[in-house]
Formats: structure tokens, sequence, C-alpha cells
């Protein structure tokens, strides 16, 4: 079954239909020529049971089905309205809502759920927010809700958020897509919200384009945010390597090569946290023997291992603290660090300590919130089904 196939013939629409409203599913009849009633009659080729049935059409329908069901094609409105949403030609509807100016037909489309997301994008820039705030009146409400209905991860699990702000904000932490991103980043009624642009700065999906936007700001906030980003622009890398603070922060976020490393070399502890360090530039920071140096990349997640054996033999207790509290700390050496009980605290804060050795300090009142808040404790657990309280 397609549009093209019924062209000149008859449907029968019980109920309502679902994702185009009234007017618009009998505009779309009219423009594929196919004759849509509501009572059955002998050229009546396809039955749709739309939403809102009532009793009596609900067993009209089944009787219709008894004695039709080998000549007359029976389908939910579901799947004919996504063989509507098929045929729609982009071009002409962006052309015809433009011209029209029809608000309330535009804001039905963004509604629609059988369009597709390219589309929904085009239709979503045309709506004007009328200078007021995502949920400050009936229409940006129904089409913020559209926006995040369509794209929030799992959102069955959390049908609110929907009516609210921080639906916007999950959006921007979840997406993958720089096309979505994008589309929120222009959005009218962001400028009423730099938490939003503060998230949208720190995306890894915030390309080059949005990157110079939000710069230009000069929020110290979002200029913040910036420097965080992994993938930040090259122009303001250099930029913000002049910025002692911003510029720590790039060194410890930015994905290195040779060329950056050499760079912030005025930021070596920044350079020390970055977990895409090298193990050649992790050897270079180590033999500068400075302590503060060595302190950061015991902090980091990406140690090597030779390195971390030689931050080992330093007898800098908060160096050593954070080697036992490292997650890839080897297992030798945090077994080797339970014999002294000076370690336990940092053991039973570190998610890669062996479990048998984490059910020890659990024994102990002293380390026992630490090891019931360690996340692998937790899961481990959970996995086990043991029941503790976690």
């Amino acid at each position: 079954m397609n549009m093209k196939e019924l062209q000149n013939k008859s449907i029968l629409l019980f109920g309502k239909s679902r994702a185009f409203s009234s007017d618009e599913f009998e505009s779309q009849m009219k423009f594929h020529k196919i004759r849509l009633f509501s009572e059955f009659n002998d050229d009546v080729v396809v039955v749709i049971d739309g939403k809102m049935m009532t009793p009596y059409e609900q067993m009209a329908s089944d009787e219709l089905y008894e004695k039709h069901s080998k000549e007359v094609e029976f389908i939910p409105i579901d799947i004919f309205e996504k063989e509507i949403a098929k045929y729609i030609d982009s071009d002409t509807l962006l052309m015809s809502l433009k011209l029209s100016h029809d608000k309330q037909r535009l804001k039905s489309f963004i509604q629609n759920s059988m369009l597709s997301d390219e589309l929904f994008l085009k239709l979503l820039k045309m709506y004007s927010w009328s200078g007021e705030d995502f949920f400050e009146n009936d229409d940006n409400r129904d089409v913020s809700a559209a926006l995040i209905l369509r794209f929030y991860e799992n959102i069955e699990r959390n049908h609110n958020v929907q009516y609210a702000t921080t639906g916007i904000m999950h959006l921007v932490a979840q997406t993958k897509s720089t096309k979505l991103l994008k589309a929120i980043s222009n959005l009218e009624p962001i400028k009423h919200h730099p938490k939003i642009q503060v998230a949208i700065a720190m995306s890894d999906c915030c390309d080059d384009e949005m990157q110079e936007r939000l710069y230009k700001s000069k929020s110290q906030k979002i200029l913040e945010a910036l420097s965080l980003n992994k993938n930040l622009k090259s122009t303001l890398i250099e930029k913000f390597s002049k910025d002692e603070i911003l510029g720590r922060n790039v060194a410890k976020n930015i994905i290195l090569s040779n060329e950056l490393f050499e760079l912030f070399k005025d930021n070596k502890i920044g350079l020390a946290l970055n977990e895409s360090l090298t193990t050649e530039m992790q050897k270079e920071l180590v033999e500068l023997d400075n302590e503060n140096i060595s302190y950061a990349l015991a902090l980091n997640n990406s140690i090597d291992e030779t390195i971390l054996k030689i931050l080992l033999l330093n007898s800098n207790k908060e160096i050593q603290s954070a080697i036992y509290q490292n997650s890839t700390t080897p297992l030798e050496i945090l077994r080797r660090a339970y014999k002294n009980n000076q370690n336990y605290e940092e053991l039973a804060k570190n998610e890669n300590t062996p479990i048998e050795i984490l059910y020890q300090l659990q024994l102990d009142g002293r380390y026992e919130r630490f090891v019931k808040t360690n996340k692998a404790f937790g899961k481990h657990i959970v996995r086990e089904n043991i029941g503790w309280d976690v």
C-alpha cells in the first residue's frame, strides 16, 4: 500500500487521525486524490482504525474485517500516516508555510512525529518564539515539548521532563548530533538561559561555527566552558593558551599532539592531568622532578605503569595517596598497599581495588562509607544480587 496506488480510490477512516490534524489529513487526501469516507461502501479499498474510535466504530470495524478482509486492506492509523509522511515534499511544504504565515499549521507539523528529523529541524527554524521563553506561552510550550519528546533519550522514563527547561538542558548533554545541537543553539529563548549556553560550549558536538559565536559573547562562564571542550578549534586554542586559567583548562582537556604539548609547556600541571598524554610526554614531565607536577600525574587516570612506578618512589604522602586512589593503578600495587593500614582510606575509594579487599575494608566503620559509595563495589553487589543497601 502506498499513496500512488490509492490515487482515485476510496478509504474509510474510523475515529480520528493521530499525527496529522483533521484538516491536514483531509488536505493530504485531496492532494493525493484519495476519497475519504466515514462509512463503508463498495468503493472502499482500505479501512483505517484511527484514534479515539467509539465503541460503535470499533464494532463496525470488527464486523467489516470479518466480512471483507480478503478484498479490503485493514491498517492502523500510525502505519497510514507514516506512508503519508514519506510523500511530503519538504521544499514545497516549507515554501507553503513561509508564504501563508500560518503559525498553527506550522506548529501542527512540528508536533507531527511521523516527519523526519531533518524536516523537523527545518520547521523548528521557521518558528517564531515572539521574544518569549520556551514555556512562557501555550504555543512555545507545545513546540518545546515536541522538541524534547522527539530527541530525549528514554523519554518514557521521565515524561514530565518534556514540559521543563531541564529537558532542553538534558538534550544538550545527551546528543551526539551536531545538527541538533546547532538547532538548539539557534533557538531564540536560548538567550534567557546562560546555563544552556555553557552546556553547549562544553559539548563535543559544538563545531567551529558555534564555538566562534559563543566566544564572541565574551561571557567568562562561556569562555571557561569552551576552554574545557576537547574539540576546541585551533584559533581559540591559541587565544586561550595566553590566559593562565583558561590555558590550564585547555592543557588539561584538549587532545594533545606534539605541537600542542609544546604550546602548553607553561601549563605543565594542566598537561600532567591530560589523559591523552603519550608515555614519552609523561616521561618528560616526571623527569622534571617537581612534586606539584608529579602529584598531577599521579591523579591522571591514563598514567603509564612505568611512570606510576617511578612516582611511587617519591616519599611525598599526597603523591602516594593519589596513586592508591587512581583507578588505573595495577592490582599488584594495590594489594601491596593493603599491607599498610595507612593506605586503607584511599583503597576504600578506589574502583580498581580488588573486591575481596573492599569486603574487608567495609567491615571497619572508619572505611565503610567509602566502600559503600565506591561505584565498583555497588555494581558488584547489584550483579551478585546480594541485597545489601549500598
